[in-house]
């Protein structure tokens, strides 16, 4: 369990790296689309270097009800 625990984090810490280096945590994410390519990308993890570049260019908030 211990070495699934640490394989997680370390893909989980390349993932938020390669968003870094892509420039996605300068200024503010001004959409839902947005912070959905940075949660993308820091999920794909290290596959963002062997060409998998995520991207969410479209995506819905729930409204309140009325």
């Amino acid at each position: 369990m211990r070495i699934a625990t640490v394989v997680v984090l370390i893909w989980l810490i390349i993932g938020a790296i390669a968003a870094g280096q892509r420039g996605y945590y300068k200024g503010e994410a001004e959409s839902c689309a947005g912070v959905g390519t940075i949660v993308v990308t820091v999920l794909a993890g290290p596959l963002n270097y062997v060409g998998v570049n995520p991207k969410v260019t479209d995506c819905e908030l729930p409204q309140p009800s009325p």
